[in-house]
Protein backbone atom coordinates (compact mmCIF):
# COMPACT_ATOMS: atom_id res chain seq x y z
CA UNK A 1 0.00 0.00 0.00
CA UNK A 2 1.25 3.28 -0.94
CA UNK A 3 2.74 5.47 1.97
CA UNK A 4 0.89 8.61 3.12
CA UNK A 5 1.12 11.25 0.48
CA UNK A 6 0.12 14.62 2.26
CA UNK A 7 1.72 14.45 5.70
CA UNK A 8 5.01 16.87 5.36
CA UNK A 9 3.09 18.36 2.37
CA UNK A 10 1.27 21.62 3.91
CA UNK A 11 2.63 24.89 3.73
CA UNK A 12 1.78 27.43 6.62
CA UNK A 13 -1.91 28.38 6.23
CA UNK A 14 -2.73 31.93 5.53
CA UNK A 15 -4.82 33.92 8.50
CA UNK A 16 -6.22 36.36 6.09
CA UNK A 17 -7.58 33.53 3.88
CA UNK A 18 -10.47 30.85 3.74
CA UNK A 19 -14.14 32.37 4.97
CA UNK A 20 -15.75 33.37 7.43
CA UNK A 21 -19.36 35.54 8.34
CA UNK A 22 -20.10 37.83 10.94
CA UNK A 23 -23.08 36.58 12.72
CA UNK A 24 -22.75 33.35 11.66
CA UNK A 25 -21.24 29.96 12.31
CA UNK A 26 -19.93 28.96 8.64
CA UNK A 27 -18.75 25.15 8.16
CA UNK A 28 -18.66 22.65 4.93
CA UNK A 29 -15.75 24.10 2.44
CA UNK A 30 -16.38 22.80 -0.86
CA UNK A 31 -14.56 24.67 -3.64
CA UNK A 32 -14.48 25.02 -8.01
CA UNK A 33 -13.14 26.91 -10.37
CA UNK A 34 -15.51 28.45 -12.13
CA UNK A 35 -15.98 29.41 -15.85
CA UNK A 36 -14.91 33.29 -14.70
CA UNK A 37 -11.30 31.78 -13.46
CA UNK A 38 -12.24 32.58 -9.98
CA UNK A 39 -12.35 30.34 -7.06
CA UNK A 40 -16.22 29.84 -5.77
CA UNK A 41 -16.76 27.94 -2.34
CA UNK A 42 -19.50 26.37 -1.41
CA UNK A 43 -20.41 26.65 2.29
CA UNK A 44 -22.97 25.69 4.82
CA UNK A 45 -23.99 28.52 7.64
CA UNK A 46 -26.88 29.08 10.11
CA UNK A 47 -27.58 32.07 12.68
CA UNK A 48 -25.70 32.43 15.89
CA UNK A 49 -28.79 33.04 17.38
CA UNK A 50 -28.78 29.47 17.89
CA UNK A 51 -26.05 26.66 19.21
CA UNK A 52 -23.19 25.57 16.82
CA UNK A 53 -24.48 22.24 17.44
CA UNK A 54 -27.32 21.05 16.93
CA UNK A 55 -28.27 24.36 14.89
CA UNK A 56 -27.29 22.84 11.64
CA UNK A 57 -29.79 20.17 11.61
CA UNK A 58 -32.69 23.60 11.26
CA UNK A 59 -31.43 25.91 10.21
CA UNK A 60 -28.45 25.47 8.04
CA UNK A 61 -28.01 27.18 4.21
CA UNK A 62 -25.67 26.14 1.70
CA UNK A 63 -24.12 29.23 0.20
CA UNK A 64 -21.73 30.64 -2.18
CA UNK A 65 -18.40 32.58 -1.68
CA UNK A 66 -16.23 33.50 -4.04
CA UNK A 67 -12.14 34.83 -4.23
CA UNK A 68 -9.73 35.29 -7.00
CA UNK A 69 -6.97 32.89 -5.29
CA UNK A 70 -7.38 29.62 -3.60
CA UNK A 71 -6.41 30.61 -0.52
CA UNK A 72 -9.04 33.53 -0.47
CA UNK A 73 -10.31 35.33 1.38
CA UNK A 74 -13.56 34.26 0.13
CA UNK A 75 -16.29 36.86 -0.10
CA UNK A 76 -20.13 36.03 0.74
CA UNK A 77 -22.22 36.29 -2.61
CA UNK A 78 -25.73 34.11 -2.46
CA UNK A 79 -27.46 31.75 -0.96
CA UNK A 80 -27.68 28.68 -3.32
CA UNK A 81 -29.86 26.10 -1.57
CA UNK A 82 -32.42 28.19 0.70
CA UNK A 83 -35.39 27.02 2.99
CA UNK A 84 -38.50 25.72 0.95
CA UNK A 85 -40.94 24.42 2.75
CA UNK A 86 -41.57 21.47 5.55
CA UNK A 87 -42.84 19.70 2.50
CA UNK A 88 -39.69 18.97 0.72
CA UNK A 89 -37.19 16.49 2.22
CA UNK A 90 -34.28 19.37 2.07
CA UNK A 91 -37.09 22.12 2.99
CA UNK A 92 -35.73 23.46 6.05
CA UNK A 93 -32.24 22.43 6.48
CA UNK A 94 -29.22 22.05 3.49
CA UNK A 95 -25.94 21.38 4.47
CA UNK A 96 -22.24 19.38 4.11
CA UNK A 97 -22.25 20.54 0.25
CA UNK A 98 -19.42 18.88 -2.13
CA UNK A 99 -19.38 20.87 -5.15
CA UNK A 100 -18.20 18.82 -9.21
CA UNK A 101 -17.84 20.39 -12.11
CA UNK A 102 -18.23 17.08 -15.31
CA UNK A 103 -18.22 18.62 -18.66
CA UNK A 104 -19.26 21.98 -18.29
CA UNK A 105 -22.20 21.19 -15.34
CA UNK A 106 -22.01 21.66 -12.07
CA UNK A 107 -22.86 19.14 -9.70
CA UNK A 108 -23.54 19.87 -5.90
CA UNK A 109 -24.03 16.91 -3.42
CA UNK A 110 -25.73 18.08 -0.21
CA UNK A 111 -27.48 16.57 3.01
CA UNK A 112 -31.18 18.00 3.31
CA UNK A 113 -33.61 17.66 5.75
CA UNK A 114 -36.92 18.97 7.32
CA UNK A 115 -39.25 18.38 10.08
CA UNK A 116 -43.37 19.99 10.79
CA UNK A 117 -42.60 22.05 13.77
CA UNK A 118 -41.82 25.81 14.88
CA UNK A 119 -39.14 27.26 13.94
CA UNK A 120 -36.16 27.66 16.52
CA UNK A 121 -35.66 30.60 18.05
CA UNK A 122 -32.67 32.43 20.38
CA UNK A 123 -33.21 31.25 24.11
CA UNK A 124 -36.52 28.82 23.32
CA UNK A 125 -34.20 26.05 24.49
CA UNK A 126 -33.57 24.48 21.26
CA UNK A 127 -30.69 21.21 21.66
CA UNK A 128 -30.25 17.93 21.21
CA UNK A 129 -33.08 16.73 23.02
CA UNK A 130 -35.74 18.72 21.58
CA UNK A 131 -38.16 16.98 18.79
CA UNK A 132 -37.32 19.49 15.82
CA UNK A 133 -33.75 18.24 16.18
CA UNK A 134 -34.60 14.37 16.70
CA UNK A 135 -37.04 14.60 13.55
CA UNK A 136 -34.53 16.92 11.40
CA UNK A 137 -31.68 14.13 12.51
CA UNK A 138 -33.87 10.79 11.50
CA UNK A 139 -35.05 13.09 8.22
CA UNK A 140 -31.28 13.52 6.92
CA UNK A 141 -30.88 12.19 3.39
CA UNK A 142 -28.32 13.06 0.35
CA UNK A 143 -28.73 14.87 -2.54
CA UNK A 144 -28.23 16.35 -5.81
CA UNK A 145 -28.63 19.81 -7.05
CA UNK A 146 -27.59 21.01 -10.99
CA UNK A 147 -27.03 23.98 -12.51
CA UNK A 148 -25.25 25.05 -16.10
CA UNK A 149 -23.46 27.85 -14.63
CA UNK A 150 -21.43 28.15 -10.98
CA UNK A 151 -23.80 31.21 -10.70
CA UNK A 152 -27.09 28.80 -11.20
CA UNK A 153 -29.82 28.73 -11.11
CA UNK A 154 -29.97 25.31 -9.55
CA UNK A 155 -32.21 22.72 -10.06
CA UNK A 156 -33.41 20.57 -6.84
CA UNK A 157 -34.82 17.08 -6.86
CA UNK A 158 -38.18 16.52 -5.07
CA UNK A 159 -36.91 13.19 -3.73
CA UNK A 160 -33.29 12.64 -1.97
CA UNK A 161 -30.81 10.15 -4.08
CA UNK A 162 -30.20 8.23 -1.33
CA UNK A 163 -33.13 7.14 0.45
CA UNK A 164 -33.46 5.05 3.89
CA UNK A 165 -33.56 1.43 3.47
CA UNK A 166 -35.42 -0.33 6.64
CA UNK A 167 -33.34 -3.05 8.16
CA UNK A 168 -30.00 -2.05 6.70
CA UNK A 169 -27.27 -0.31 8.25
CA UNK A 170 -28.60 2.79 6.47
CA UNK A 171 -32.39 2.60 7.33
CA UNK A 172 -32.17 5.99 10.33
CA UNK A 173 -30.29 8.50 8.08
CA UNK A 174 -27.86 8.94 4.65
CA UNK A 175 -25.67 12.08 5.14
CA UNK A 176 -22.25 13.61 4.40
CA UNK A 177 -22.26 12.67 0.21
CA UNK A 178 -18.61 12.36 -0.55
CA UNK A 179 -18.61 11.76 -4.44
CA UNK A 180 -15.94 10.67 -6.90
CA UNK A 181 -17.24 11.77 -10.22
CA UNK A 182 -15.66 10.08 -13.34
CA UNK A 183 -14.56 10.74 -16.65
CA UNK A 184 -17.71 8.91 -18.20
CA UNK A 185 -19.70 10.43 -15.74
CA UNK A 186 -20.19 7.59 -13.47
CA UNK A 187 -19.94 7.85 -9.78
CA UNK A 188 -18.80 6.53 -6.49
CA UNK A 189 -20.35 8.22 -4.20
CA UNK A 190 -19.38 7.63 -0.25
CA UNK A 191 -21.23 8.21 2.42
CA UNK A 192 -22.53 8.56 6.38
CA UNK A 193 -25.40 6.48 7.59
CA UNK A 194 -26.92 5.25 10.76
CA UNK A 195 -29.25 2.71 11.65
CA UNK A 196 -32.57 2.07 13.91
CA UNK A 197 -31.70 0.56 17.28
CA UNK A 198 -35.44 0.78 18.60
CA UNK A 199 -36.88 4.23 18.67
CA UNK A 200 -32.99 5.69 18.52
CA UNK A 201 -30.30 5.37 15.96
CA UNK A 202 -26.99 3.50 16.29
CA UNK A 203 -23.57 3.93 15.74
CA UNK A 204 -21.81 6.17 12.95
CA UNK A 205 -21.16 3.66 9.74
CA UNK A 206 -19.98 4.51 6.42
CA UNK A 207 -21.65 3.06 3.17
CA UNK A 208 -20.67 3.41 -0.70
CA UNK A 209 -22.95 3.50 -3.69
CA UNK A 210 -22.70 4.01 -7.35
CA UNK A 211 -24.68 5.46 -10.24
CA UNK A 212 -23.87 4.33 -14.02
CA UNK A 213 -24.55 8.85 -14.31
CA UNK A 214 -24.10 11.79 -11.93
CA UNK A 215 -28.03 11.67 -12.71
CA UNK A 216 -28.62 8.05 -11.37
CA UNK A 217 -30.35 6.20 -9.92
CA UNK A 218 -27.96 5.21 -7.21
CA UNK A 219 -27.35 1.57 -6.09
CA UNK A 220 -25.85 0.88 -2.14
CA UNK A 221 -22.80 -1.84 -3.18
CA UNK A 222 -22.73 -3.96 0.12
CA UNK A 223 -25.41 -4.94 2.16
CA UNK A 224 -22.82 -4.08 5.06
CA UNK A 225 -21.15 -0.99 6.37
CA UNK A 226 -17.78 -0.40 3.81
CA UNK A 227 -15.69 0.20 7.00
CA UNK A 228 -16.07 -2.28 9.86
CA UNK A 229 -17.47 0.42 12.64
CA UNK A 230 -14.87 -1.70 15.14
CA UNK A 231 -12.22 -1.13 13.08
CA UNK A 232 -12.78 2.23 11.07
CA UNK A 233 -14.77 4.81 12.94
CA UNK A 234 -14.24 7.96 10.48
CA UNK A 235 -16.35 10.62 9.92
CA UNK A 236 -16.41 13.51 6.74
CA UNK A 237 -14.82 11.34 3.99
CA UNK A 238 -13.39 12.74 0.85
CA UNK A 239 -12.49 10.59 -2.28
CA UNK A 240 -10.77 11.20 -5.22
CA UNK A 241 -9.72 8.32 -8.47
CA UNK A 242 -6.29 7.47 -8.28
CA UNK A 243 -3.92 5.66 -11.59
CA UNK A 244 -4.88 1.93 -9.61
CA UNK A 245 -8.10 2.78 -7.71
CA UNK A 246 -9.73 4.98 -4.74
CA UNK A 247 -7.61 6.83 -2.39
CA UNK A 248 -9.47 8.55 1.38
CA UNK A 249 -9.10 11.38 3.45
CA UNK A 250 -11.09 11.46 6.31
CA UNK A 251 -11.93 12.34 10.62
CA UNK A 252 -10.27 9.79 12.53
CA UNK A 253 -13.27 9.70 15.47
CA UNK A 254 -11.07 8.04 17.94
CA UNK A 255 -7.48 8.48 16.99
CA UNK A 256 -7.00 4.88 16.98
CA UNK A 257 -6.30 4.87 13.03
CA UNK A 258 -3.80 8.02 12.87
CA UNK A 259 -2.89 8.54 16.67
CA UNK A 260 -4.57 11.83 17.01
CA UNK A 261 -8.41 11.98 17.99
CA UNK A 262 -9.96 14.07 15.05
CA UNK A 263 -6.99 14.40 12.96
CA UNK A 264 -6.94 12.77 9.46
CA UNK A 265 -6.40 9.75 7.96
CA UNK A 266 -5.57 8.89 4.92
CA UNK A 267 -6.80 5.25 2.93
CA UNK A 268 -6.90 3.34 -0.20
CA UNK A 269 -8.96 1.13 -2.27
CA UNK A 270 -8.55 -0.69 -5.59
CA UNK A 271 -12.27 -1.14 -5.95
CA UNK A 272 -13.82 1.89 -4.10
CA UNK A 273 -15.38 -0.92 -1.76
CA UNK A 274 -12.41 -2.49 0.02
CA UNK A 275 -10.58 -0.20 1.67
CA UNK A 276 -6.70 -0.63 3.85
CA UNK A 277 -4.99 2.30 5.69
CA UNK A 278 -1.98 3.68 4.08
CA UNK A 279 1.57 2.52 5.32
CA UNK A 280 1.95 6.21 7.36
CA UNK A 281 -2.06 6.62 8.27
CA UNK A 282 -1.97 10.13 9.54
CA UNK A 283 -2.82 12.79 6.85
CA UNK A 284 -3.35 16.08 8.96
CA UNK A 285 -2.89 17.26 12.24
CA UNK A 286 -5.03 19.53 14.23
CA UNK A 287 -2.09 21.37 15.25
CA UNK A 288 -1.82 24.18 12.41
CA UNK A 289 1.10 26.46 11.33
CA UNK A 290 -0.17 29.85 10.36
CA UNK A 291 2.08 32.01 7.93
CA UNK A 292 2.66 34.24 11.03
CA UNK A 293 4.86 32.05 12.64
CA UNK A 294 2.58 30.62 15.45
CA UNK A 295 1.37 27.51 16.00
CA UNK A 296 -2.47 26.44 17.02
CA UNK A 297 -4.34 23.22 17.69
CA UNK A 298 -7.73 23.52 16.58
CA UNK A 299 -10.99 23.11 18.85
CA UNK A 300 -12.57 21.57 15.42
CA UNK A 301 -11.18 20.41 12.16
CA UNK A 302 -13.14 18.93 9.68
CA UNK A 303 -14.77 18.45 6.72
CA UNK A 304 -11.53 17.83 4.53
CA UNK A 305 -11.54 19.25 0.93
CA UNK A 306 -8.97 18.56 -1.34
CA UNK A 307 -9.05 21.06 -4.23
CA UNK A 308 -7.50 19.35 -7.58
CA UNK A 309 -5.41 21.74 -10.32
CA UNK A 310 -4.41 20.03 -13.31
CA UNK A 311 -4.58 16.82 -11.71
CA UNK A 312 -2.96 17.41 -8.54
CA UNK A 313 -4.42 18.47 -5.23
CA UNK A 314 -2.99 21.64 -4.37
CA UNK A 315 -4.81 23.11 -1.29
CA UNK A 316 -6.83 21.37 1.33
CA UNK A 317 -9.83 22.95 3.06
CA UNK A 318 -11.42 22.23 6.57
CA UNK A 319 -14.29 23.79 8.59
CA UNK A 320 -12.33 24.95 11.30
CA UNK A 321 -13.92 25.65 15.43
CA UNK A 322 -12.08 27.92 18.21
CA UNK A 323 -11.51 26.82 21.75
CA UNK A 324 -10.50 24.02 23.53
CA UNK A 325 -12.40 21.14 21.77
CA UNK A 326 -16.24 20.22 21.14
CA UNK A 327 -19.15 21.93 19.26
CA UNK A 328 -20.42 23.56 22.16
CA UNK A 329 -17.10 25.30 23.48
CA UNK A 330 -16.38 27.15 20.03
CA UNK A 331 -17.29 30.61 19.93
CA UNK A 332 -16.21 31.06 16.36
CA UNK A 333 -16.11 28.81 13.21
CA UNK A 334 -14.69 29.27 9.71
CA UNK A 335 -13.66 27.58 6.91
CA UNK A 336 -9.88 27.45 6.45
CA UNK A 337 -7.50 26.50 3.74
CA UNK A 338 -3.76 25.07 4.16
CA UNK A 339 -1.89 25.23 0.61
CA UNK A 340 0.22 21.68 -0.41
CA UNK A 341 3.33 21.66 -1.88
CA UNK A 342 3.67 20.88 -5.55
CA UNK A 343 4.88 17.42 -4.69
CA UNK A 344 1.70 16.50 -2.83
CA UNK A 345 0.55 13.18 -4.58
CA UNK A 346 -1.88 11.70 -6.39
Amino acid sequence: MKANSFAGTMLPAPRSGGFKIEGYWVWCGSVVQGDDGRFHMFASRWPKSLPMHPGWLVASEIVRAVSDTPEGPYAFQEIVLPARGAEYWDGRSTHNPHIVKHNGVYLLYYMGTTHPLSEPASGDGYGLEDPRCIVARSNKRVGLAVADSVFGPWRRSDTPLLPTRPGRFDSYLTSNPAPCVREDGSVLLIYKARRYEGNEFGQMTIGVAEAKHWSGPYSVKSEKPVFPPEQFHIEDPFIWQTSDGFSLIAKDMDGTLGGEKHGGIQAFSKDGIHWELSDQPKAYSRTVRWDDGTVQTMGSMERPFLLFQNGKPTHLFTAAADGPGGFRQASHTWNMVIPLEESGGE
